[in-house]
């Protein structure tokens, strides 16, 4: 009986001690909670507000409402101040979108653009110009062409609206018809065509002869495993001795995809390396066991366009010798986006974190410059030449 109560005296005494440290760290605590709550919650999965003094915008919306000569959409004025404080941080790659603009933000992250007429636009020396027509679709029927500025649609000028809404203006039911006036070396072309659903495709590959020329338009969730598919049913019987990654034109997406890539020619190494202020620095490694590609000889295509997630996969590949790079300096996107769901289903893509190459090199504004400089005019891909790919399989 004695070493019974022994150990229960010891126990709760224990108890008596622990009772009294967890309430003073608990008034403690308590009376520090608005220091001490934003670095705690985050580890219990609760998302922290702070309060900040808004007064000099509620000044703004009196004043508006006193002096306004109309009506005041409270909705669309809430939108737009939300747009604006998300404008205010100043960097182009943070962005909040509404419900509708975040549903056609997901659906183009995934190729599911709808009817259209099948053409790729960026702006370029001032206006938006055609990049490229996609395989199979209206637009290259009709005879559109790299280069184009787009002037008008439907006969409405749009020459200087921006390529969201010219896109949203080329969409539109399938079956259904569309005007688009270019210009095309100082003359207007109008083109009539019929909406179709856009063949697009993330990743496709063609053969020449020993060669395989895997194009990636952009990286999404399955990418990376579509190409490992093409890679493993189809170059051992095709006798593939030499590939060819064409990166142009494409704009990024996914980091997992193009992870999921590079393992075809890194095993298990660091592909991506991610610092931040506001997040903990992080490492991206290859799959293990993937990497069938690590010794055939391969080139990359790029350009002015190749940006983020593919400026990943050329980076990382030219940091490990294991491609040459050719073509034209890349866009120089080094920084990494976080999707966060917000209220009403709307959207804020915001800018978390600074990425670098397996070297630590930064490309973001600089670019990687291509080891072989090709230029692709726009005359060239209105011909039908392709001097850049010619010049890969030469390598």
């Amino acid at each position: 009986m004695g070493k019974q109560w022994e150990e229960r005296k010891v126990s709760l005494g224990g108890a008596i001690i622990a009772g009294v440290v967890a309430l003073v760290f608990g008034a403690f605590v308590g009376a520090n909670w608005t220091k001490f709550a934003p670095n705690f919650l985050p580890y219990l999965g609760v998302r922290t507000t702070t309060s900040h003094d808004w007064s000099e915008l509620n000044e703004v919306y009196d004043a508006l409402l006193e002096n306004y000569d109309g009506e005041l959409d409270q909705d669309l004025i809430i939108e737009g101040a939300k747009k604006g404080l998300v404008a205010a941080v100043g960097d182009v790659y943070t962005e909040y979108m509404t419900a509708d603009e975040a549903k056609e933000y997901e659906a183009a992250l995934h190729g599911e653009i709808g009817s259209g007429i099948g053409i790729e636009m960026a702006l370029r020396e001032g206006y938006v110009r055609v990049l490229r027509t996609l395989p199979d679709n209206p637009a290259r029927k009709a005879g559109v062409k790299a280069g184009d500025i787009i002037y008008k649609i439907n006969g409405e000028e749009v020459y200087a609206e921006g390529t969201d809404d010219i896109s949203n203006k080329l969409r539109g039911a399938e079956g259904t018809n569309v005007e688009l006036t270019v210009v095309r070396d100082g003359e207007e072309k109008t083109f009539k065509m019929t909406r179709e659903p856009i063949n697009n495709v993330s990743a496709y590959v063609d053969y020449s002869g020993d060669t395989a020329i895997i194009t990636v338009t952009r990286f999404d969730n399955d990418t990376g495993a579509i190409v490992q598919k093409m890679v493993k049913d189809e170059f051992g019987s095709k006798g593939v001795k030499k590939v060819i990654l064409d990166l142009r034109g494409n704009g990024g997406g996914y980091v997992s995809a193009a992870k999921d890539l590079l393992s075809l020619w890194i095993d298990g190494d660091s592909v991506l390396e991610q610092k931040g202020n506001n997040a903990n620095d992080d490492t991206t490694y290859a799959n293990r066991g993937q990497a069938t590609l690590a010794d055939i000889p391969t080139v990359v295509l790029v350009n002015g366009t190749t940006a983020s997630a593919s400026e990943i996969v050329a980076g990382a590949l030219k940091d490990y010798d294991k491609a040459t790079i050719l073509g034209e300096k890349t866009f120089g996107k080094g920084v990494v986006q976080t999707l966060v769901d917000l209220s009403d289903n709307t959207l804020l893509k915001v800018t978390t974190a600074r990425w670098y190459t397996p070297k630590g090199t930064s490309i973001n504004g600089e670019g990687i410059t291509p080891d072989v400089e090709v230029k692709l005019t726009y005359e060239d891909s209105n011909h039908g030449r392709d001097p850049q790919l010619d010049a890969a399989k030469k390598l």
